[in-house]
């Protein structure tokens, strides 16, 4: 019972701290905006090799498996947050350390056709720390049916 009435004091005394912060002058204010706001300027950016790749003509139940290298040509270490694709037939891993400025991450890409017949584009989507924070990059080709 202590330990419960200790925690709602020291939230009470975290938020009334927080409430008495928004009464302070406004360069106190602009400084706390500024320092939530992203350095653009030094942030990490992803150069790739190549941002589509054409795996031309295949037969329907092929895997197409590609990677997307990039280059950080950036200030900061890119940190990628998500990974993700336009259809459930493709499946995205990605390099899960921060990609240090000059240092190279991957996107390994494997496209499953069966059921896909015809032209093929599949996007895929990467949120990242880098500037500009989403970036796409996609597989197409034809698939010819079995």
């Amino acid at each position: 019972m202590k330990k419960i009435i200790l925690s709602l004091v020291v939230a009470s005394a975290l938020f009334t701290a927080c409430n008495n912060a928004g009464s302070k002058d406004n360069e106190s204010t602009e400084q706390s905006t500024e320092a939530g706001t992203p350095d653009l300027q030094n942030a990490g950016v992803m150069d790739f090799k190549e941002k589509e790749f054409d795996f031309g003509t295949i037969k329907e139940g092929a895997l197409v498996k590609h990677t997307f290298s990039f280059t950080n040509t950036g200030k900061s270490p890119i940190i990628l947050a998500q990974v993700s694709a336009s259809c459930g037939c493709t499946t995205p891993t990605y390099t899960s350390e921060p990609v240090l400025p000059g240092k190279t991450g991957e996107i390994n890409v494997e496209f499953n056709s069966d059921n896909q017949v015809g032209q093929q584009q599949k996007i895929i989507t990467i949120a990242s720390n880098a500037n500009p924070n989403i970036l796409t990059v996609q597989l197409k080709g034809t698939v010819d049916p079995k």
